[in-house]
């Protein structure tokens, strides 16, 4: 791959540096984008990438250094100067707000007068084109997140820019929806935008990217050519040594029935949601199953309905351990032995501005936390401290605040404290979302750990290659249905691929006629 080449960088910065109170995130970075170019940042999380684009992009000041846009020196002091260079971004946590429509979001990004009927004629043309299908209508807070990402990167694309960040843009995306974004992105450097590219994803890199940077603590460690390079090179310059092979241990279906749902049929509210029908899976002890689908075919109602969060009208069609709990609320079902990884990070998975030890006694104040009605403070700090030292969380410490982390490391920080719970059934969705390559494979290793101490575990991903990594069996979901289950043995990711898009055998039947896996 060509990369290519103008006198003048598109972007060139100098020595930039952004200290907080706990941490130096960007020490003295140098960095040039030229036009057309795509051009990877890589790092572990906690690396500085995303510091490093919030400044490009006008969110934070930098402490020290220099901007140079298309070679004349530039302060970028918000996202509406950086817009009206030429600059857009696309989030890895998401820029929304959850009471507008779609439509509404988009439109207090695009300069001019608000026409919204024109506004959402351009952004169904624009997701067409794209393959990334939204409708204008939909309030964002009835979207799910692989919805709310496509809205993102729809809102970006209208704005027509010259360099174009992009934040994790695949970490929800069907591989279809990656192919088509893939094209999108090349059109785009083809006409000379040029595009700042950050994923965990090595694959994609290698396929896609021209040039790449190497972040570690702050700093530029070295760079290279992915086509050049493997995953597995580019993991050792990220992280400083191989990453670990994954040890599944004897794949078991004998334990007893954890988790069983029977004939779920949930009418949802949302007028743009997806009603359940005739849902009925199990799931055992020592065991991972997986459930794979493209975003907002039921992912989300079914999750409400085994979190509890969703009042079920028959007590009977979900069952913990042999009870019936179909009544019970999250909190009921969590003292039975239930634990719950949401898709959310920040504001369900962790409240922003508590610190990590009030975030630990949200979900776990029953593992000694209380006392006669009293809080235990020293125990829940002692628990956040063992849960950041165990799964390698990047912070000040026990007395950080949740927003503070960057989203690997929160996502690090939420699932391990739901797995130190020790749970009978353990319920994630897209538990790697954002994650480094890293610190993917340790979350994929203590599933699988959790899953050999005998814990029922149900994972729901858009990500196939980390369901077929640690699942021993799949199902799909589709327009509020579920297809057969399958040994991720007997099946293969185009199979699954095809089922995702509602195409299993006796698809038809599935919504009249139960199956249970």
């Amino acid at each position: 791959m060509q990369t290519p080449s103008s006198d003048t960088p598109r972007l060139a910065i100098r020595g930039i540096r952004k200290v907080y109170p706990a941490i130096v995130a960007n020490d003295g970075i140098d960095l040039t984008v030229m036009p057309g170019e795509i051009h990877a940042v890589l790092g572990e999380n906690g690396a500085g990438k995303s510091t490093l684009m919030k400044v490009i992009y006008g969110v934070i000041r930098p402490d020290e250094g220099e901007l140079i846009w298309e070679g004349q020196s530039v302060t970028i002091p918000n996202p509406a100067q950086a817009r009206e260079l030429g600059i857009g971004m696309v989030f890895q946590h998401f820029s929304l707000f959850e009471t507008l429509s779609v439509v509404q979001n988009v439109a207090l990004a695009i300069p001019g007068e608000f026409d919204l009927a024109a506004l959402s004629l351009r952004i169904e043309e624009v997701s067409q084109r794209y393959g990334l299908p939204v409708d204008p209508r939909r309030m964002v807070h009835a979207l799910s997140v692989g919805e709310r990402q496509r809205v993102e990167i729809i809102r970006c694309l209208l704005q027509n820019p010259r360099l174009l960040i992009l934040d994790e843009p695949t970490s929800v995306l069907t591989p279809q929806a990656v192919r088509k974004l893939f094209e999108t992105l090349r059109q785009l450097a083809s006409e000379g935008v040029s595009i700042l590219y950050i994923s965990h994803k090595l694959d994609e890199i290698q396929e896609l990217c021209h040039t790449a940077t190497v972040l570690r603590n702050g700093k530029v460690t070295g760079s290279c050519t992915p086509s050049q390079e493997s995953p597995k090179t580019m993991a050792r310059m990220m992280i400083g040594e191989d990453l670990p092979a994954y040890s599944h241990g004897e794949t078991g279906h004998e334990g007893e029935v954890r988790l069983r749902i029977v004939n779920l049929c949930q009418p949802t509210e949302d007028p743009f949601g997806t009603t359940l029908k005739n849902i009925n899976l199990e799931v055992r002890s020592g065991e991972i199953v997986g459930i794979a689908g493209v975003s907002g075919n039921g992912q989300q109602e079914l999750l409400k309905a085994i979190s509890g969060e969703e009042p079920l009208a028959d007590n009977r069609v979900i069952e913990m351990c042999g009870i019936q709990v179909g009544h019970l609320n999250p909190g009921k079902r969590r003292a039975l032995g239930m634990c719950f990884v949401p898709e959310e990070r920040l504001g369900r998975g962790a409240v922003p501005r508590l610190t990590l030890t009030e975030n630990i006694l949200l979900t776990a104040y029953r593992k000694g936390m209380l006392l006669g009605g009293l809080i235990r403070f020293g125990v829940a700090k002692r628990f956040a401290e063992d849960c950041i030292k165990r799964f390698d969380v990047r912070c000040g410490g026990a007395n950080s605040e949740a927003k503070s982390l960057s989203g690997g490391n929160l996502q690090k920080f939420i699932v391990g404290r739901e797995i130190m719970q020790d749970p009978k059934v353990l319920v994630l969705a897209q538990p790697t979302w954002g994650v480094d390559v890293g610190a993917s494979s340790f979350i994929r290793q203590s599933l699988l750990d959790l899953r050999e101490s005998g814990t029922a575990v149900l994972v729901i991903s858009e990500e196939l290659e980390e369901l077929f990594e640690i699942c021993d069996r799949l199902v799909v979901i589709a327009k509020g249905t579920l297809s057969p289950s399958k040994a991720t043995t007997e099946t293969g990711v185009e199979e699954i691929g095809i089922w995702m898009s509602g195409m299993w055998p006796d698809a038809e039947k599935s919504g009249e006629a139960p199956h249970v896996a």
